[in-house]
């Protein structure tokens, strides 16, 4: 018994090193994911049952389903490798428990993205600074070469920041009150990080940040949800020219060096794709190498500059890839988790807990991912599926809490913060 106890220690420490890990590399946390796995299988683990589990299964079955009818498979190959990222789920499920192991995994989630937002700013001044210098203007040298903290990318860095403010954001307008030393570094933090995602210049993420931020004000005063919209009106109106300008590209883009017109092409040639192999696709890692083939006769080419090896929204992607049933898999995995975190938030009895911030928190981070995909391949990024399926696991942590199961051989008190 005490040797199955240090596995399940090390299994709990591994599986929080592989959640945080993943702001600053993937091959690291994933070798915390592997440690973490074989110390459960170790521990004689027995594992967790959870509701969404049926349609992300039915999710990833049929990736399995168009891969065995394309035409090539082996090109598919990187996507079943992509399945040991999902390991995550059950392992965190198993490995972290309590409540407060996800409190862990935040906290360090916080510091480490603050500090990748620090660094990100002292980038966005050097690029200032050197734009400056060389003569350039600020937004097209910019555009294209974007801050990125730790990471490779500027939508990875801003996912990333998205979803660890929002976390943060719940834990401070419905989570436990605040001591004011506690209130002022949550609120440096916040700080830091909404400027990481505002200078990011990500205009997918402002508006999934800017949407998935309502259920939280709404819940802590339904009069900052209604004012949001003007805040952020007066926001856009005495920010910097830069910014304004990289909002209002939406409506008014400057050619190609916003991705308006890129992402018609995408958005257009997906569409073409889903009608030509509605039920299993072109099949997985295909749809990059035959856009030209598929783009609509009425996009002029040469196409617009920008990236096509994916689609750039996971519904039109994943609908291109593997057919539509993939797509309603998809939708399905929402749903489920949204009605489980629903339905833990009608529980909660007190306006302000620990729990209630943490279910809401989920809440919003799956509406942000949801928002977000339609701007973005976010889930095929493996940091930003790795955190958003560490906070899905945390979304079955407080008890008692809809849509989780555990096996018998756990405690009654373990048992009954999984019951259904």
């Amino acid at each position: 018994m005490r040797k199955q106890d240090a596995w399940r220690k090390t299994a709990r420490y591994a599986t929080m090193a592989s959640a945080v890990s993943i702001l600053v590399s993937i091959p690291v946390s994933q070798i915390f994911l592997g440690l973490a796995l074989l110390c459960l299988l170790a521990a004689g683990t027995r594992w967790r049952w959870v509701d969404v589990y049926l349609p992300l299964g039915c999710f990833l079955g049929w990736m399995l389903v168009s891969l065995a009818a394309s035409p090539e498979p082996l090109v598919g190959l990187p996507q079943v490798k992509k399945l040991y990222v999902f390991l995550v789920l059950p392992v965190a499920l198993a490995a972290l428990p309590a409540v407060r192991d996800y409190l862990c995994v935040f906290a360090g989630w916080v510091l480490v993205a603050c500090a990748s937002a620090l660094l990100a700013l002292g980038q966005f001044g050097w690029k200032y600074m050197e734009a400056r210098e060389t003569g350039q203007a600020f937004y097209e040298a910019y555009v294209g070469q974007r801050i990125t903290g730790f990471m490779s990318h500027w939508m990875t860095f801003s996912g990333q920041a998205m979803l660890v403010t929002l976390l943060l954001l719940a834990y401070a307008l419905v989570g436990p009150r605040l001591r004011r030393w506690h209130l002022a570094g949550v609120v440096a933090a916040l700080g830091l990080l909404l400027s990481g995602v505002v200078l990011g210049y990500t205009r997918g993420i402002w508006i999934a940040t800017a949407i998935a931020s309502l259920p939280l004000l709404w819940s802590f005063r339904r009069w900052m949800a209604l004012a949001a919209p003007v805040a952020f009106v007066l926001l856009l109106a005495f920010g910097p020219a830069s910014v304004q300008d990289r909002f209002l590209s939406i409506f008014k883009p400057r050619g190609e060096t916003d991705s308006n017109q890129h992402r018609v092409v995408t958005f257009a040639t997906g569409v073409a794709m889903m009608q030509a192999h509605p039920l299993l696709g072109l099949g997985p890692e295909r749809v990059g190498s035959h856009v030209e083939e598929y783009a609509p006769s009425w996009i002029r080419r040469p196409f617009p500059e920008g990236y096509y090896g994916h689609l750039h929204n996971i519904y039109v992607h994943y609908g291109a890839e593997r057919g539509m049933p993939a797509v309603l898999f998809l939708l399905w995995i929402f749903g489920r988790l949204l009605w489980d975190q629903w339905q833990a938030l009608a529980q909660a009895q007190r306006p302000r807990s620990l729990s209630r911030a943490l279910h809401l928190s989920v809440f919003s981070a799956v509406v942000a991912v949801m928002v977000g995909g339609l701007f973005e391949y976010n889930l095929g990024d493996s940091e930003i599926l790795t955190m958003f399926l560490v906070i899905v696991a945390a979304g079955y942590s407080s008890g008692p809490s809809p849509g989780s199961t555990e096996e018998s051989g756990r405690s009654s008190s373990q048992a009954a913060s999984a019951s259904v």
